[in-house]
């Protein structure tokens, strides 16, 4: 076995430390995130020794409404990325196998779909579901599966054609065998890699419909919300939204790294 390489250390160490922050938020972090803590209500404060990344205009503490955010922006990001890459994966396997009508149903309905743009989808989807975390994870999968599906259907295809493969199909193995004990384990080094980088997709799809309104609904917080009740304030505290934009960055890099990482490490 290869040994892990510095990017894929380095960006699983950051994953694990968002893992630990969002898990421990409720003893690490300061204060209530959706209560008033500072007596600056209306005019947000710069960062202080009491508040060190400094409060918001309603008095809330920002470096607590950060470490909650955490929960909330990576439970929509992973459970978002399990959905997508369930789609994803059962698509592109079963247009790979299969071949021929299979496939060009399969991926002539993904082409549909990747003529849509994913955020207009999404706010459309959204719009019809109402706001919510249940509708915002079923919309994050239905707009963000495409990609996984054709990376996983070439990669599929390629296996198939594998002597091991022909030879397991000439010795009567079911369809469902093949896929579950040759394929499948096969191309899984590749689904490790689509889910990391998936995940850094679905964080920055639901930063960006919580900064347009459409993520988890108010009080709870989340990064892209943060950004979005920052914009009133961009000039006199610019700290508001810097901040969580950091918070942001750290989790996708993050996921890249450690995605990016473990691809190299199979030598792809």
């Amino acid at each position: 076995m290869k040994r892990i390489g510095a990017m894929e250390l380095i960006g699983l160490l950051m994953v694990l430390s968002l893992m630990v922050i969002a898990a421990t938020a409720p003893l690490i972090a300061p204060h209530d995130p959706t209560r008033a803590v500072a007596p600056t209500y209306g005019e947000p404060a710069p960062p202080t020794r009491a508040f060190p990344l400094g409060t918001d205009e309603l008095g809330r503490d920002v470096l607590s409404r950060i470490i909650y955010g955490a929960r909330i922006s990576l439970t929509v990001g992973v459970a978002g990325m399990l959905v997508t890459m369930t789609i994803g994966v059962a698509i592109g396997l079963a247009a790979g196998f299969f071949r021929g009508a299979v496939d060009v149903v399969l991926m002539r309905f993904t082409d549909v779909m990747l003529t849509l743009p994913a955020l207009l989808l999404a706010m459309a989807l959204v719009a019809v579901l109402s706001p919510g975390l249940v509708s915002i994870l079923i919309v994050i999968g239905l707009v963000s599966w495409t990609t996984v599906a054709r990376v996983v259907r070439a990669e599929a295809m390629s296996v198939s054609q594998r002597d091991f493969m022909l030879a397991a199909r000439s010795l009567g193995a079911s369809p469902v065998r093949l896929i579950a004990r040759h394929l499948l384990p096969n191309v899984l080094p590749l689904i490790v890699v689509m889910a990391a980088l998936s995940t850094s997709g679905t964080l920055l799809l639901d930063a960006a419909l919580s900064f347009l309104g459409l993520g988890v609904p108010p009080p709870a917080p989340s990064w892209g919300r943060m950004i979005e009740e920052a914009e009133l304030y961009f000039r006199v505290a610019p700290w508001l939204a810097a901040f969580p934009g950091l918070a942001i960055f750290y989790a996708v890099l993050g996921f890249n790294l450690f995605g990016y990482g473990y691809l190299r490490r199979q030598g792809r």
